[in-house]
């Protein structure tokens, strides 16, 4: 049964990507502005902070939902991952409910899910998939509308561009890896403070998804460093098994001298299908999507945890992204607790646009 009580949230599942990106935000975009006060007692990367919170990249679409969410009080808003091309979305639709009890453990990651187009969840238990493919209008809009929103940017505020490689016909492994630090350099001139990269996504030249390969994520790293000279740079982390714990800590130890944050995690692929048991996603290769909202908490969380011990053992000096089912107040200190500098939301955001000035008035700023 549909959950009738769910509000609508800014990005419309039941909307294409295009009818979204060239018309929202909707349905629970009407959220009273949020007004800092006082001066920011937070910080990050050495950025003052009004709190350390924000919406991950996903589903700010374009400049007007980052005004939304800046307005709204989420102080650290990640405009939606670029490409140095143009690439259309995925096949409608895009994002679609798990009724998942509980956590979705890799063993349950396993094993196909079902998609749906309505949830029977409250906001806070509410886990989706999401397929976008990272579309982009191309850098001839996007630089351009990324620097009007960072104009946005006030006070205790923070928005970070997210860029990606692109594969093009007859591209080396190199060729790819430069077109990664190709658009995090068109990032750079946008004037953002910070710049992301997106390891997490699959790579289809072969390797699969690129953070679990430790010379494409030192390659990357390294290129990409040459280009935004000393900009702040994050890489964007999938779920590191306990099991590949020795990979991730030559990650971090060999790409220490390239980034200054690492924001963990993603999503947990799994495959969805519809109630006959069909790939519920039209289209190739997408059986399998990323699952994010509350069953990933625990996946989240552990990162975390773990960054936080590494980077004490080894003594790193990159500072910590919390993501992953961050729905209410509670799941922020949950994050902070295990040792992130910075929290996100995506999903929580979606469906609560006032869950920043929730979080906001628990910290008392």
């Amino acid at each position: 049964m549909a959950n009738k009580n769910l509000v609508k949230p800014f990005y419309d599942p039941a909307k294409s990507y295009d009818d979204n990106f060239d018309n929202g935000p909707f349905g629970a975009s009407k959220v009273e502005p949020y007004v800092n006060q006082g001066e920011p007692q937070f910080s990050f990367l050495g950025i003052p902070l009004y709190a350390p919170f924000g919406i991950a990249a996903g589903p700010l679409l374009n400049s007007r939902f980052v005004k939304f969410a800046l307005e709204a009080g989420f102080d650290v808003p990640v405009y939606k991952t670029q490409r140095s091309i143009q690439f259309p979305a995925n096949q409608f639709p895009n994002v679609l409910y798990i009724n998942i009890d509980g956590d979705l453990t890799l063993d349950r990651a396993a094993k196909p899910l079902i998609g749906r187009r309505s949830a029977s969840k409250p906001v806070k238990e509410l886990t989706i998939t999401n397929s976008f493919g990272n579309p982009s209008r191309g850098p001839d809009f996007w630089t351009t509308d990324l620097k009007k929103v960072r104009a946005c940017q006030g006070k205790g505020q923070l928005v970070i561009g997210s860029a990606v490689g692109s594969i093009k016909e007859g591209f080396s492994s190199e060729d790819y890896f430069d077109d990664f630090a190709l658009a995090a350099e068109m990032v750079t001139k946008t004037g953002v403070d910070v710049v992301e990269i997106n390891l997490s996504c699959p790579n289809v030249a072969t390797e699969g998804v690129l953070c679990y390969t430790l010379n494409s994520v030192v390659a990357i790293c390294q290129k990409v460093r040459a280009k935004i000279g000393n900009k702040p740079l994050v890489i964007k982390l999938g779920y590191f098994s306990p099991e590949q714990e020795p990979l991730l800590v030559k990650v971090l130890k060999e790409a220490a001298d390239y980034i200054n944050a690492i924001s963990a995690i993603n999503t947990i692929p799994a495959p969805v299908v519809d109630e006959s048991g069909r790939q519920a996603l039209p289209g190739p290769n997408r059986l399998s999507s990323g699952i994010c909202g509350h069953a990933i908490k625990w996946a989240g969380l552990d990162m975390v945890s773990r960054l936080a011990a590494i980077r004490k053992k080894l003594g790193l000096k990159f500072e910590i992204i919390g993501v992953g089912g961050v729905m209410t107040p509670a799941d922020f200190k949950d994050y902070r607790g295990a040792g992130a500098d910075l929290v996100q939301t995506a999903t929580g955001a979606m469906w609560n646009p006032g869950l920043a000035a929730e979080i906001k008035k628990s910290l008392k700023v």
